[in-house]
């Protein structure tokens, strides 16, 4: 894996871990997702404003993928926020991150990439250790627990999660690879944002956008730069590397995740979470030299 990808994914990771955290000294996370959004897309706007950066030509295979990658990353998110409310979150957690065991093989079916034995190995320890972050303890009946409760609405849909979340980024691969990654962003995140103000219209969110930009205006302010570079930099890492190796090394953002929870809210950092660090950190590498 190119050493410039890795570096860009790395910083995606960072960010999108960072925004997280933002999201989650929201009070009203749904309305401030969504103004979230919308604060980068602003910022994503003043680049359009610069001489020399036209826009390509608004073919329907480039509608169609970007429509499609961000109806897939929505419907992630809203299927992420239900498992996430019904369910317990060190149960439902590791589940909707299992995009990373389908992702390899759709870039191995669809998209004709190829897995080192080195990358393979970096893969399968990063599953792991992602499964393993929420996990309280080391038994064998920890372990099974997210497996024993498949019958549970909030497993179903964290399950789905995954799944929808790995079509999104195959699409999301065909569309930076045929386009400038600056321009598949720009229409995948308009696309991304007319799908949630779409959802804002119904009567539930009546009043919630301006109470939420009243009370998170410096977390809005804060989280669109940050929102917009992790997007950024993920398209232009995901251009340059596979997307078998990519979407799984962007799941270090679930380790600074951690790290941000221990250093600033006073979370623990106990034996499960330290040997879940290390086989993400180790599957790095196996990644990079894969």
């Amino acid at each position: 894996m190119e050493t410039l990808a890795l570096i860009l994914i790395l910083f995606s990771a960072f960010m999108h871990a960072t925004w997280n955290a933002l999201v989650k000294q929201s009070r009203d996370k749904t309305v401030f997702i969504w103004w979230m959004f919308v604060c980068a897309f602003g910022l994503l706007n003043l680049y359009m404003l610069l001489p020399g950066s036209p826009f390509p030509a608004m073919t329907p295979r480039f509608l169609i993928l970007a429509g499609g990658a961000a109806a897939f990353f929505v419907l992630y998110h809203w299927l992420t926020g239900k498992a996430y409310r019904e369910g317990d979150l060190s149960v439902t957690y590791p589940l909707a991150q299992t995009s990373l065991l389908y992702v390899p093989i759709w870039g191995v079916l669809f998209l004709g990439e190829t897995l080192s034995v080195a990358g393979t190995i970096g893969i399968l320890l990063m599953v792991a250790g992602v499964y393993t972050i929420q996990l309280r303890r080391f038994r064998l009946d920890e372990l099974l627990r997210p497996l024993r409760s498949l019958g549970n609405r909030s497993v179903q849909a964290a399950l789905m999660a995954g799944f929808c979340y790995s079509f999104g980024a195959v699409i999301d691969k065909q569309g930076v690879t045929s386009y400038a990654p600056y321009h598949f962003t720009y229409i995948l995140m308009l696309f991304m944002l007319i799908y949630m103000s779409l959802n804002m219209l119904r009567p539930r969110y009546r009043g919630r956008a301006l109470a939420e930009l009243h009370h998170s205006r410096k977390l809005i302010l804060y989280s669109g730069p940050v929102l917009l570079a992790s997007f950024l930099a993920f398209r232009y890492g995901l251009q340059l590397s596979p997307i078998s190796y990519a979407v799984p090394l962007r799941q270090v953002s679930l380790l600074v995740g951690v790290l941000i929870g221990v250093l600033f809210l006073g979370e623990s950092f106990g034996r499960m979470r330290l040997a879940s660090t290390s086989l993400i950190l180790l599957g790095v590498v196996f990644i990079w030299y894969g």
